[in-house]
């Protein structure tokens, strides 16, 4: 689902990246007016590297294959540490196996990082009502992961379908990437269990860990 460089035109890079930035600016910003903004950087680093190795476990859903992205959990469990750390994670996908781009870093990193912001607040949720249990910690560990994949789809369709060139097979292209999106359509379900599941785990052995998100 990353959006590779050569695809899109330099105003969709230029506002890409435009909007990562201001989305980064706007994390670190909330990040430093926690009382300890240090806290919880290993926490970030572990889920940056889970990000990182995720999109090495591919599944194939015949024409294409998918892999998890987990911006759902990583949302649900660091807040606005998320995006940042996406967009680290997805540097290094980049440079090191080619996923994406680093012209079209900063397109990746809102489409994955902005619906990761959005599962924070869904998984935040779970504390209306201040009473605290494993099955509103599940429920909406699964809307966050399911809620983050989604957003994500449509956001890649929305970009791809725009950024195709007049010189190539517009319908074939366009019949290509919504095969694509439906091909991940099954990370829906896969990334919500994944969340809803390592949030029951951490809620039991680690709650401190869950806390403030």
């Amino acid at each position: 689902m990353h959006i590779p460089d050569g695809v899109t035109s330099i105003p969709v890079i230029a506002s890409g990246y435009g909007v990562a930035a201001a989305a980064t600016a706007y994390s670190i910003y909330r990040i430093n007016r926690k009382e300890n903004p240090r806290e919880d950087i290993p926490k970030a680093s572990l889920l940056t590297a889970a990000f990182f190795v995720a999109s090495w476990i591919h599944i194939p859903i015949p024409p294409t294959s998918i892999h998890l992205v987990l911006s759902g959990l990583m949302g649900a469990i660091l807040g606005y540490y998320a995006f940042p750390a996406i967009l680290i994670g997805l540097f290094f996908q980049a440079v090191m196996f080619q996923h994406g781009g680093l012209t079209t870093l900063g397109i990746n990193a809102c489409i994955m990082g902005l619906p990761a912001i959005v599962s924070h607040f869904v998984f935040r949720l779970r504390n209306i009502g201040n009473v605290e249990s494993r099955i509103k910690t599940g429920i909406y560990g699964f809307l966050a992961g399911a809620i983050a994949i989604s957003i994500s789809i449509g956001l890649f369709v929305l970009v791809a379908v725009n950024s195709i060139s007049g010189t190539i097979d517009v319908a074939g292209e366009r019949a290509a990437i919504y095969a694509l999106a439906i091909a991940h359509l099954a990370l829906i379900p896969i990334e919500g269990a994944i969340t809803a599941m390592l949030a029951v785990f951490l809620l039991r052995v680690r709650p401190q860990i869950l806390e403030g998100v």
